[in-house]
C-alpha cells in the first residue's frame, strides 16, 4: 500500500470514526456535563415508553428519543413500547446522565410512588394499600390502624380523604396518616363553613357522609339517600342501615364489608343502627366529596324508606307498608 492511500484510508477511518461518536452522543449521550439531581415524575397511567421519552425529551434530560427507547429495550425490539417497564412515580434524574443510565434509573423502583385510595374504605383497607404500595412490614401496619389514626376519638375514622397521592417509599406511618389528614382539612374547608352555617357540627356531617357513601348506588343517588337519612334523624327513628352492621362485623378474614343477616339486627354495639337512635360514635368509612356535598345539601324528600333493585335503582317509600310492598316488587 503506497503512502497517499495509507494516508487516505487513515482519514477515512478518523472521519468514520467521529461520525459514529458523533452519532452516538447524538442518540445516547447526556445533554450537559454537569447537573443536579432533580425529580422526574410519571403520571399513573403513563408507562409507555413512547410517552416516557417524549417527556424526557421536553425535559431536556434525552437528546433522542429513539435513543432512549434504544437504551431502555437493549436493542431488542427497541422501536417497540415497552409496557409496564417502568412503574408510575418520581425518580432523581440528572441532565448529565446518559440514555443508558437513565433508562437503568427508571428501570429500578422509584423512591416516590403514587399510592390510590378509593372512595369508602375504611382505614384498615387503607393500610393495606398502603402495605402493597411502599412496602410496609406487618408492624408498621398495624401503627398505622391502632396509632396513627387514633390521636383522637374525632380522627379515627373519616378524614383519611380518598385521593391519589405521590408518597415517599421511606416516610414514616405516621406522616402518610397525617398527609391525607391534610388533604382532609383542604378540601373540606368549604363544606366546613357551609356546615356551621346550617348549624351542623362537622363530625355529625362526616358520620352521616361516611353511611352514605357506603349506602348510595352511586353519586347520582347520594342526595336523595341523605335526604331519606336526614328525615329518619329528624323523626327520632333509628338509622336502620346494612353499612353500619358490616362496619362491626368486617375483618381481614370475613371481609371488611360482608354480607349481613337478619341475626347480625341484634348485635351489641354503639355502631349498630338497628338497635341505636342516632349516628354510630365516629364515621364507618372515609367519604368523597360527592357524599359531604349530598349530606349538606340533600334531595328534598319525604321518604324515609329505601331499597335498591338488582340494576342498582332507589326505589323509596314514605310509609313500611310501601316499603314491605316495594320488597316483594324489586327483591322477591
Amino acid at each position: 500500500m503506497n503512502r497517499n492511500l495509507l494516508i487516505s484510508s487513515i482519514v477515512t477511518a478518523a472521519v468514520l470514526a467521529g461520525i459514529a461518536v458523533f452519532a452516538w452522543v447524538s442518540l445516547f449521550g447526556a445533554p450537559e456535563r454537569q447537573a443536579e439531581l432533580v425529580q422526574f415524575t410519571i403520571a399513573v397511567g403513563k408507562d409507555d415508553s413512547s410517552e416516557i421519552a417524549a417527556q424526557l425529551k421536553e425535559g431536556g434530560f434525552i437528546k433522542s428519543e429513539r435513543g432512549f427507547r434504544t437504551a431502555l429495550s437493549g436493542f431488542i425490539g427497541a422501536f417497540s413500547t415497552c409496557i409496564d417497564c417502568i412503574a408510575p412515580g418520581a425518580y432523581k434524574l440528572s441532565k448529565a446522565m446518559n440514555a443508558w443510565e437513565i433508562s437503568r434509573v427508571l428501570k429500578g423502583e422509584p423512591y416516590l410512588k403514587w399510592v390510590t385510595i378509593p372512595e369508602g374504605l375504611r382505614k384498615e383497607e387503607i393500610a393495606d394499600l398502603f402495605a402493597q404500595a411502599l412496602l410496609w412490614s406487618n408492624e408498621q401496619k398495624e401503627r398505622w390502624i391502632s396509632t396513627d389514626t387514633a390521636m383522637d376519638f374525632d380522627h379515627t375514622e373519616g378524614v383519611y380523604f380518598p385521593d391519589t397521592y405521590l408518597i415517599p417509599v421511606d416516610e414514616p406511618t405516621a406522616d402518610v396518616a397525617a398527609r391525607l389528614r391534610a388533604k382532609f382539612e383542604e378540601k373540606f374547608t368549604p363544606y366546613a363553613k357551609e356546615a356551621a352555617t346550617q348549624n351542623i357540627k362537622w363530625t355529625t356531617a362526616m358520620k352521616l357522609a361516611s353511611i352514605v357513601q357506603r349506602e348510595a348506588a352511586d353519586k347520582d343517588d347520594m342526595p336523595l339517600i341523605a335526604g331519606i337519612l336526614w328525615n329518619r334523624l329528624l323523626a327520632d327513628m333509628r338509622l336502620e342501615v346494612d353499612a353500619t352492621l358490616q362496619y362491626i362485623k368486617g375483618s381481614k378474614e370475613n371481609g371488611w364489608w360482608p354480607k349481613i343477616s337478619s341475626a347480625d339486627k341484634q348485635i351489641n354495639s354503639p355502631y349498630n343502627t338497628y338497635k341505636n337512635t342516632g349516628l354510630p360514635p365516629h364515621p364507618i368509612a372515609n367519604p368523597g366529596l360527592d357524599a359531604i356535598d349530598a349530606v349538606l345539601f340533600p334531595e328534598e324528600t319525604d321518604c324515609f324508606f329505601y331499597l335498591h333493585d338488582n340494576t342498582g335503582e332507589t326505589h323509596c317509600s314514605d310509609t313500611y307498608e310501601g316499603h314491605l310492598q316495594n320488597i316483594e316488587r324489586y327483591l322477591r
